[in-house]
């Protein structure tokens, strides 16, 4: 599923009053809140849904894949998700 079928499905749960517009206004400001919250908390939790949470990468030496030498991978940051039980039961 893409943003736009996402879209599509929103507007079909909001009922035929629904437009277009407001299901694709409804989407942006969940992922932003989403998105401004892992930001500011670091950790956003949906109960029943899962987790989205900043991950630290530490690091570390690796390989350059074209030529084979060695470098250092800095370290950084990335958000995890993490599926609640409840929506891993439903799959």
């Amino acid at each position: 599923m893409n943003k736009a079928e996402l879209i599509e499905s929103v507007q079909g749960a909001l009922g035929k009053d629904a437009t277009k517009r407001a299901a694709e206004d409804s989407v942006a400001a969940v992922l932003g809140a989403i998105a401004d919250g892992v930001r500011k908390d670091l950790k956003v939790q949906l109960i029943g849904f899962g987790t989205f949470e900043v991950k630290n990468r530490a690091a570390r030496m690796g390989r350059n894949p074209k030529t084979g030498v060695p470098m250092q991978i800095q370290a950084s940051k990335s958000v995890g998700f993490k599926a609640s039980a409840a929506f891993k039961g439903s799959l």
